[in-house]
């Protein structure tokens, strides 16, 4: 169960967030090339099949024929051209003329009575007809297909590659990540080194007639090494890893994905032993049918493809096939039928001693200063996953690097945790007193509320320093230990503790702001969530109304509907206010009675901007014990 942070937002909430501009797409710059391509063609065919009209119009010709100033001339299939008999005075030589010709029987006649001389030329035009009629349109088409195929299949320059399978083929030598690198997913591991066993040595299991699992679905929050652990099974198998991502099966072409998935397992048997890993199964694994608009689009032969593609290879083949997901709620049955996916292993959240294995991992690059204690970041950092802690540890390097410092300490570290969790902070956001105060107020609120319960996590920090996007302040709690489920009595608590903030608005300033929709909107999740999902309310009983996982993927409520009358919506809508206003009360008279403290609290708050948690106990410890004046938070 991951830390919490409650954010007090800008008092305008989520508006505060700055519009973004709209990003402008990259023009299309194949449409200007076919633009220009078909400008030039039809430029060249206009030039090389009309004929030029010359530099004299045909009456003209005509009219100097029979004026007799015509000397000879030469007659072709499309024009007319000779000299005159006038020469220039200039440069002393004979005038030429050219001129369209014309269908007229009279010319030979007019040209033989005028005692000109004439004489015709044939041209031999089919080449050139041939080669812009045919062989220039045909090689324009082809330069542009060609160009618009590279675009769309990839790196490769043939015109049939896009059918190609884009898969990216590791070798053993490629592959330098063993079952020592990943951590914190022992159970994981140990599920699939009997696939590395078969791999390695398939006979052993061959001669006994036992069958490997043809396909192995690894199921889990993003983040949690699925892909990594894959890598290593390949790995430690020292067999070639084909690695491919489900988008990349889908093109726009229908065809194109089914053809993919028969090319990457031609190549697979071909390199056998070997592993064929999808990421992202989900990309083409979705239940078939569920588009409303029709079912039998690309996706769909893709995935009726790799189906038959599972089937059609023996199941020692030494062929295994591997994918990820993390929403194994919306694959196609088909899919998960013993035979295909037949094993599914859970990559779950790393616990305690998980997250301390990781981090020695992602630590082992790093120089760290002898106060860091992994086990104990580890403890401060339930709930995340393997990239949220090499995150962190990167992080911190680049807060140390930025500091001039030699070593990575633990200051960098929590600071790095914080940054995750709440945001970058932002030290140089102007705010005015009044908001400051309303800040202060509500921070303490929730600290307060949490610290005088006793289900609730422990409180690590207050601040009123601007992280994330719109966040004026933040409480952080972290929880003492891993939990995997809570009672009442603690999500009650935990939605006092949302409410707090709001409530010490309301105590101080008699008014209310708008930096609490964050809070009331996780504060109405969790009291439904406990009237429709947890059976938590004593007037509708221990009845589930929803299934939590409904997905519209699998057909289900893909109109809205709900499995349960409108009367029974109107309860499910009282209960929920119920809860919220029981616990209102509570919280209200927690704070009402912690009023004097509320008001110390805030103003120490404002002056330091922020208070650990070890400060806040002792400032409780004083005030309990009756103290007055200052209260040594330092």
């Amino acid at each position: 169960m991951k830390p919490f942070a409650y954010k007090t937002k800008g008092l305008y909430g989520k508006m505060d967030q700055q519009k973004k501009e709209p990003t402008k797409k990259p023009f299309n710059l194949q449409i200007w090339y076919i633009l220009i391509a078909a400008f030039l063609f039809m430029s060249l065919s206009s030039y090389m099949f009309n004929p030029s009209s010359g530099n004299i119009s045909y009456s003209e010709f005509k009219s100097l024929v029979r004026d007799g100033r015509v000397e000879s001339c030469q007659i072709t299939s499309s024009l007319v051209k000779g000299n005159l008999r006038s020469e220039d005075l200039r440069s002393g030589k004979k005038q030429t003329f050219v001129t369209a010709r014309v269908d007229d029987p009279d010319l030979v006649k007019e040209l033989e009575a005028q005692g000109i001389q004439y004489a015709g030329n044939y041209e031999n035009t089919w080449l050139q007809q041939f080669l812009f009629t045919w062989i220039l349109p045909i090689g324009i088409f082809f330069l542009i297909w060609r160009f618009v195929f590279k675009k769309m299949g990839g790196t490769t320059g043939s015109i049939m590659s896009f059918g190609k399978s884009k898969g990216r083929v590791y070798a053993q030598e490629d592959l330098k990540f063993s079952f020592e690198d990943v951590a914190g997913i022992d159970e994981a591991k140990e599920e699939l080194e009997e696939v590395v066993e078969f791999l390695k040595t398939p006979h052993k299991f061959t001669k006994l007639g036992g069958r490997i699992p043809k396909g192995v679905l690894l199921v889990g929050a993003p983040g949690t090494g699925k892909t990594l652990l894959a890598k290593a099974v390949a790995g430690e198998a020292g067999v070639p890893f084909f690695s491919i991502s489900g988008s990349e099966f889908v093109e726009m072409f229908v065809g194109v994905g089914a053809s993919r998935v028969r090319d990457m397992f031609s190549q697979a048997v071909q390199k056998a032993p070997c592993i064929i890993f999808i990421d992202e199964l989900d990309a083409i694994g979705k239940t078939r049918g569920a588009n409303p608009v029709g079912g039998h689009d690309e996706r769909e032969q893709t995935l009726n493809q790799l189906l038959v593609e599972m089937d059609g290879f023996g199941t020692n083949a030494g062929v295994i096939i591997m994918s990820a997901t993390n929403r194994p709620e919306t694959l196609d049955p088909a899919l998960l039928r013993p035979g295909r996916f037949d094993r599914q292993v859970v990559v779950d959240r790393p616990d305690l001693h998980g997250r301390e294995a990781i981090l020695v991992i992602h630590s082992k690059g790093v120089k760290l200063d002898k106060d860091v204690k992994l086990k104990s970041i580890a403890a401060m950092t339930p709930g995340f996953v393997g990239a949220d802690l090499a995150n962190i540890i990167n992080e911190a390097a680049l807060l140390a690097a930025r500091r001039s410092k030699d070593e990575v300490s633990m200051s960098e570290i929590e600071e790095a945790i914080e940054r995750v969790m709440a945001g970058l902070e932002k030290k140089k956001r102007l705010i005015n007193k009044k908001e400051k105060e309303i800040v202060a107020y509500h921070e303490c609120g929730h600290a307060l509320v949490a610290s005088f319960l006793t289900s609730t996590d422990k409180v690590k920090k207050i601040s009123i320093v601007p992280r994330g996007v719109a966040a004026l302040g933040y409480t952080l709690q972290l929880p003492t230990e891993d939990r995997y489920m809570m009672t009442k009595v603690e999500l009650i608590e935990r939605i006092c503790v949302f409410l707090g903030g709001r409530i010490a608005e309301e105590i101080i300033f008699n008014d209310v702001s708008t930096g609490a929709q964050n809070d009331l909107e996780k504060a109405s999740d969790i009291a439904r969530r406990m009237v429709k999902y947890y059976g938590m309310s004593e007037k509708l009983g221990i009845v589930t109304f929803e299934p939590e996982n409904k997905s519209a993927y699998l057909g289900f409520n893909m109109g809205g509907s709900k499995e349960y009358s409108e009367e029974t919506a109107r309860e499910i809508d009282v209960e929920v206010k119920r809860i919220i206003d029981d616990t209102y009360t509570k919280t209200r008279k927690i704070l009402e009675n912690k009023k004097s403290v509320l008001i110390k609290l805030s103003k120490v708050l404002m002056e330091k901007e922020v208070i650990e948690g070890d400060e806040l106990i002792a400032f409780l410890d004083n005030e309990e014990k009756g103290k007055t004046g200052e209260t040594n938070v330092n």
